[in-house]
């Protein structure tokens, strides 16, 4: 009885001049985002995230259809923008790290590239503004795919026996010394390989991603919260930050797509090699 009448008692006046609650930095519970179709038991799957990589596959698979539709020797812009990336994934990536036998794996890797890269604008896209891959979930099912292309592509060359092998047993060392390598080749090539393909993706989309929320949320609070005249002169700094950070942030997007379809470029040369 007496703690229910307690309960019911109004808290008391916040006196004046009394300071508003700290500022609360964004963290990784702000990733979490709920099931747009939430209590519906086949839809509870679908959130922001999976409709982006929804959205961004059609996007790529809707400008490559677009661009090849009615190719011309003298292309549109279009089609020479198409034949331009499809040209350095093919040059710069799949014949350097593949060699003679690069050909056929340019449309995953054309593919690999753009989707990744579109899934990664969506960070600092208006209205969207939110990486994808800063979940990983995505980000390990690529890694898994790769994994599994450079094994098969792998032991298909080399037979199986010949396949582990080259990815285990280095040539040209003592014996005594591929004891302790053996196993660190075997670590590196099939278990950590996939591992740090996700996790390099996944941390640099999401710590580019909580930097600049960080500026941002900061920003506004120095300016609308903050009781202090100090901060609330200062907080255009935090924005402009944010601005700077955006452009950087939109770098980072670039290279981690072009470092995952490099590095998957690498294991599928290093599984067709006649030596590790």
């Amino acid at each position: 009885m007496i703690s229910s009448l307690l309960t019911q008692v109004p808290a008391p006046p916040v006196p004046p001049g009394t300071p508003a609650e700290g500022f609360k930095a964004p963290g990784v519970e702000d990733f979490n985002l709920p099931p747009i179709f939430e209590g519906v038991p086949v839809l509870e799957w679908v959130d922001k995230v999976s409709i982006q990589f929804i959205v961004a596959a059609l996007i790529v698979w809707g400008f490559f259809a677009l661009a090849t539709k009615d190719p011309k020797v003298v292309p549109g812009r279009l089609q020479f923008l198409a034949e331009k990336f499809q040209g350095i994934v093919r040059d710069q990536i799949a014949r350097d790290n593949i060699g003679p036998d690069f050909r056929k794996y340019v449309p995953y890797l054309v593919a690999l590239f753009a989707f990744i890269l579109v899934n990664n604008v969506f960070g600092i896209l208006p209205f969207v503004q939110f990486p994808s891959f800063s979940h990983p979930g995505m980000a390990y099912a690529l890694a898994a795919i790769t994994w599994l292309i450079y094994n098969y592509v792998g032991i298909k060359k080399q037979g199986f026996g010949g396949y582990v092998q080259l990815m285990t047993w280095p040539p040209g060392v003592p014996g005594w010394v591929r004891v302790i390598l053996t196993p660190i080749e075997f670590l590196s090539n099939f278990i950590l390989r996939p591992v740090t393909l996700s996790l390099r993706l996944f941390g640099n989309m999401l710590a580019g991603h909580l930097l600049l929320l960080v500026f941002i949320f900061g920003g506004e609070y120095m300016l609308t919260v903050a009781d202090d005249l100090v901060l609330n002169v200062l907080s255009p700094f935090a924005f402009l930050f944010a601005i700077v950070m955006t452009f950087f942030e939109a770098f980072i997007q670039v290279v981690q797509a072009y470092i995952f379809t490099v590095l998957t470029a690498s294991y599928i040369g290093a599984s067709l090699a006649d030596e590790h």
